[in-house]
């Protein structure tokens, strides 16, 4: 059995491990005495509306939520459901169907994927995100919107410590120059200082950035070479589940973000979402 001993990203064509399935791969259901947790979360952020729909399985156990974010009316809509039948997440599409809430988008991945594994208590874990043009309607109460832009799509599998805990950022805007922008910083998972999933994205090209610092009240990120990212919330999805021996809390707000990211410059426009989620299980 290989034992992962150092993280391992690639910008690009995957270059994993030998012996280390991910999907679409079949990956066991137990391993290393650690059960499968697996999802997938598609977040598509603007200045309209934003959005976000996840599918998780965790040991097998099957979880689905959605939210959507309508930033002109300042409503959000969210639904958090262990029936997955909600929210459908094939490749390139993203389908939900809530009450008096319906997502069509079609997804069409470019710019440079990342794919990270690493080192996780005693077992290994593994991610990939990858940036799509996400066009379709959004029809909230009847009111049909169009909608085009840019989606995160994350792709995570592994077998992940009984107790875990992360930060997490993403977001998409346009540079003081004009130039497409996107990030995904985390601090708690696939994290080491070098071959983390931290990425900054400028017209798809992807570039690593060093260890970040979240802000304890979650409006802010520091960066460790220089910069830092300002987040001002505007609506939140929280979610609480402690039944015995199994915990989890959950904080993700979407909002709008301002200030410098390393390696691209000023941000001129940013949104997205910020999060923090501790999980024994």
């Amino acid at each position: 059995m290989p034992v992962l001993v150092a993280a391992n990203r690639s910008d690009g064509s995957p270059a994993r491990p030998a012996g280390c399935p991910v999907p679409p791969e079949r990956m066991p259901l137990v391993r290393d005495g650690r059960p499968l947790k697996a999802w997938r979360y598609v977040g598509l952020y603007g200045e309209d509306l934003m959005l976000c729909a996840g599918r998780v399985r965790i040991g097998g156990v099957p979880q689905a939520f959605w939210a959507v974010w309508d930033r002109e009316v300042g409503v959000l809509h969210e639904r958090t459901t262990w029936s997955p039948r909600q929210v459908a997440l094939p490749d390139g599409q993203v389908r939900v169907r809530g009450h008096r809430v319906r997502v069509d988008l079609r997804l069409d991945p470019f710019g440079d994927p990342v794919d990270v594994m690493s080192p996780h208590g005693a077992s290994w874990i593994w991610t990939r995100k990858t940036l799509a043009g996400a066009t379709g309607t959004v029809t909230l109460g009847g009111r049909v919107r169009q909608v085009r832009g840019t989606a995160l799509i994350d792709d995570s599998a592994g077998y992940h410590a009984r107790a875990t805990d992360w930060e997490w950022s993403a977001g998409v805007g346009t540079l003081a120059d004009g130039r497409a922008v996107a990030w995904n910083l985390v601090a708690g998972v696939h994290d080491t200082p070098a071959a983390s999933e931290r990425s900054v994205w400028v017209q798809g090209r992807a570039h690593e950035v060093g260890p970040v610092t979240f802000a304890p009240a979650l409006d802010g990120v520091v960066f460790a070479e220089t910069g830092a990212l300002q987040f001002t919330a505007e609506a939140v999805r929280e979610r609480h589940d402690h039944a015995g021996p199994l915990r989890s809390d959950y904080i993700q707000p979407f909002g709008a973000f301002r200030g410098t990211l390393p390696g691209a410059g000023a941000l001129a426009t940013g949104f997205g979402v910020m999060e923090r989620h501790s999980a024994r299980w």
